[in-house]
């Protein structure tokens, strides 16, 4: 019993002095030598808000959906035509539509 005892105590020891190290070790004290940096507020922009003050470039809901249309017929022709003769160059070949990322 007084062996188990001893090894509690000294592993106690052990870790409060880990510990203590640690601390110190991680403390941040601010240096004199470096000056204060003063960093810009930056406001987060508003997610609906945004879109009626630059209201200058918008685009017909309309033409989006025509636009939308046409890139998914683009897709569905390329689909069917490497269905019918499916080979690597047709498989990797650049499509002509504009929404391409």
């Amino acid at each position: 019993m007084e062996m188990f005892l001893m090894a509690l105590a000294l592993s106690l020891l052990g870790v409060t002095v880990s510990a203590v190290l640690f601390a110190a070790a991680t403390r941040q004290e601010p240096r004199e030598g470096e000056p204060a940096v003063d960093r810009p507020v930056l406001v987060p922009p508003r997610f609906f808000g945004d879109q009626q003050e630059a209201g200058v470039g918008r685009v017909p809901a309309e033409a989006l959906l025509l636009e939308i249309e046409r890139h998914v017929r683009l897709e569905q022709a390329a689909a069917e035509s490497f269905l019918r003769a499916p080979t690597a160059e047709s498989l990797h070949s650049p499509t002509v539509s504009r929404l391409v990322h």
